[in-house]
């Protein structure tokens, strides 16, 4: 019998994303303190709250494969957290004018039947053109991407906000890197191409 699939997220972003392997999965809110440690680099912020979560939700799921993962934005290596206002908002992406922006997704696949876990950080970058406040400002009011790390939605009319895109897996820079979590999970005996 397979394992249950977890997804440890409660972002809309991430279960979009996975729902195109079209496997079952159920969806797990993990209570899991986000804030970076001192002196803690954005790659290793995302790589432990990924595992952090993968772990909270292991306590509810004894026969699982969960899936823990999250994204930290980051410029010049400082942590650029979601904008949560309108005001913030348009001034991550005023500061971002011109200017390239990283995106490390932490992923964590963790098998509460066996202790397998798989972690991995993705890297994606995004290199803005040079915005003008009005051009910034009708962006948000148009988008509101107040919830979303670096204060824009890449998937929709954000991508009007770039010069370009460096990366691998187009998925990472929205939260969840399919390419990465479909080699994981193959390699716990799930293929996301042989599921009927």
């Amino acid at each position: 019998m397979n394992p249950q699939l977890i997804l440890a997220s409660s972002s809309v972003y991430r279960k979009a994303l996975l729902e195109r392997f079209a496997l079952d999965f159920l969806t797990f809110s993990p209570d899991v303190d986000e804030s970076p440690r001192p002196d803690e680099v954005p790659a290793e912020l995302a790589k432990r709250l990924a595992r952090d979560k993968a772990a909270a939700a292991a306590k509810h799921f004894p026969s699982a494969l969960i899936i823990g993962s999250d994204q930290v934005a980051s410029r010049d290596d400082s942590i650029i957290g979601k904008p949560g206002d309108t005001h913030a908002c348009e001034e991550q992406l005023i500061r971002a004018s011109g200017r390239r922006m990283d995106f490390l997704t932490g992923l964590c696949l963790l098998n509460t039947e066996t202790g397998a876990v798989h972690v991995d950080v993705i890297r994606f970058g995004v290199v803005f053109r040079d915005l003008t406040r009005q051009q910034v400002k009708t962006y948000v009011a148009r988008e509101q991407p107040l919830d979303c790390a670096g204060g824009f939605r890449s998937e929709g009319l954000g991508i009007g906000l770039f010069e370009r895109l460096e990366g691998d897996d187009p998925t990472a820079l929205i939260g969840l890197p399919l390419i990465r979590l479909s080699e994981m999970l193959r390699s716990e005996g799930l293929d996301v191409l042989l599921q009927p």
